[in-house]
């Protein structure tokens, strides 16, 4: 676990399919969002804007790793 109740995924600062919305964006994070017990996954849109949360059983398909992209492993 990580600093800030931020929990690890090997997915963070990579592309992904949030399936529940359909939507891709860049996973910022796996955090409480307020009060709530469970961590959500925090995705922000390509190219930037809002953020949104979903559950992180909604994450698939990660684009490849690249070098502009973070790997935490």
């Amino acid at each position: 676990m990580s600093s800030m109740l931020h929990r690890d995924h090997p997915w963070i600062g990579r592309d992904i399919e949030d399936t529940a919305t359909g939507r891709r964006g860049t996973l910022r994070a796996i955090a409480p969002d307020g009060d709530k017990p469970r961590p959500v996954a925090w995705l922000r849109p390509p190219g930037g804007g809002t953020e949104w949360t979903t559950d992180p059983k909604a994450l698939a398909n990660p684009a490849p790793i690249t070098p502009d992209t973070r790997s935490t492993s």
